[in-house]
């Protein structure tokens, strides 16, 4: 394709520019990324996005909804508005539906439980009973491969994101979101929960066809001295595909799944139905620091929470986040982390750690067995100063051992 046909790629205003722009993407999905096909793609792509968010709002829950997702959230019973509501009879009706808020009882829940107030006071606005699937990026959905690229992806979207839904073992779009978002997770507020929600689907839909094919090995339990073999494997250059190997050998499935636009997203730990642990990460910044890091975060999740406790607890990180959220059990995934990679008694002991230079980084990784990306990292978060050692950190080098054959 010439670059004088990408100058005829123009704004959607209309449902024949949407019906014509789908169509010329279904001639393009084949396309070589960095080139001129593969760039007016991308383009059109960008541009049905904004024509579906703009033509296919989202709708506001009802304010039961509101308050029932914001109880699973919390991990809070109806017990715990009784205080907000006025009696347990009240939050009996109020939950059943037979009783609609007072402006106390919303104004109550909303200081109380942070649910916003347009939710509580909305009019007849309310979670999609049907069509819910209008709300999932479509498109950045179908450009990965997640849902087939089909004509009037919109009047087909219940169906579209049902096949993905039911992959992962929901039933439909309307099921509830895979995910609990609460104060025990590193979850950025501005994230979409449609989006979350289809991320998790295809994380857990991808695990259970892995699991599969691989259902004979027993997980290993995860420790921090397992940690540490892991966090070894980083001094090699194809340790990614390393890790990859080690934690399918133990049971462990490890997965990369790109992030979709809203999500915010780093990685995430859960479990299967079966107990089997499986981390997922984005690489949404490609480096070598931050890959091992948010590995070795998501494997502590799974030892020392998922492992130890709720298995169906599901954690979502945007560590970008790591400073300004300090959860309890964030802190403990941290703590693993960081321990696991960079001992805590030798980096006191250390010179890289008074002093930073080159030499001295590489001469503390290779004496505690970890790429010097690593300890770049731990520089450069301990000083607060991401300036310092960029050409250490290897940008760039971790996507593609995950793109390769």
């Amino acid at each position: 394709m010439s670059a004088a046909k990408m100058n005829t790629v123009r704004a959607i205003r209309t449902n024949d520019d949407y019906e014509a722009a789908l169509a010329r993407i279904d001639e393009l999905m084949d396309a070589t990324p960095n080139t001129p096909e593969g760039d007016e793609l991308d383009v059109l792509v960008d541009l049905v996005s904004l024509y579906e968010s703009k033509h296919v709002p989202m709708r506001a829950p009802t304010p039961l909804a509101a308050i029932q997702f914001r109880l699973e959230q919390a991990g809070l019973t109806a017990r715990d508005l009784v205080p907000l509501i006025g009696s347990r009879a009240k939050v009996s009706e109020v939950l059943s539906g037979k009783r609609a808020l007072t402006l106390p009882m919303a104004r109550a829940l909303h200081q109380h439980l942070g649910i916003p107030a347009e939710s509580l006071l909305g009019s007849a606005a309310t979670l999609p009973t049907t069509q819910a699937g209008r709300n999932y990026p479509l498109s950045a959905m179908a450009k990965l491969g997640w849902i087939p690229r089909v004509r009037n992806m919109v009047a087909r979207a219940d169906e579209l994101v049902g096949a993905l839904a039911r992959a992962a073992g929901a039933k439909s779009p309307q099921d509830g979101i895979l995910f609990r978002k609460s104060d025990l997770t590193r979850q950025n507020a501005k994230a979409d929960p449609y989006a979350l929600q289809a991320w998790c689907w295809k994380v857990i839909a991808s695990a259970r066809e892995e699991k599969k094919a691989d259902a004979k090995t027993r997980a290993a339990t995860i420790t921090l001295p397992f940690l540490r073999e892991v966090a070894k494997l980083s001094r090699f250059g194809d340790g990614p595909k390393r890790a990859h190997r080690y934690l399918a050998e133990h049971g462990i499935v490890f997965l990369v799944v790109p992030h979709l636009p809203k999500t915010y997203l780093d990685g995430a730990a859960l479990a299967l139905e079966d107990g089997t642990p499986v981390v997922a990460l984005t690489l949404r910044y490609d480096r070598v620091d931050n890959f091992w890091f948010c590995l070795l975060h998501e494997l502590a999740h799974i030892g020392r929470h998922i492992q130890r406790g709720d298995r169906h607890d599901v954690f979502i990180d945007d560590l970008s986040l790591r400073d300004s959220q300090a959860s309890t059990q964030e802190l403990e995934a941290d703590e693993w982390a960081e321990e696991a990679l960079v001992p805590r008694q030798e980096w006191e002991r250390s010179v890289a750690s008074r002093n930073p230079t080159p030499a001295s980084v590489i001469g503390f990784a290779n004496e505690i067995e970890v790429h010097p990306a690593v300890v770049a990292g731990k520089v450069r978060h301990t000083q607060n100063n991401y300036r310092l050692l960029s050409h250490f950190v290897g940008a760039g080098e971790v996507r593609r051992h995950f793109l390769e054959p």
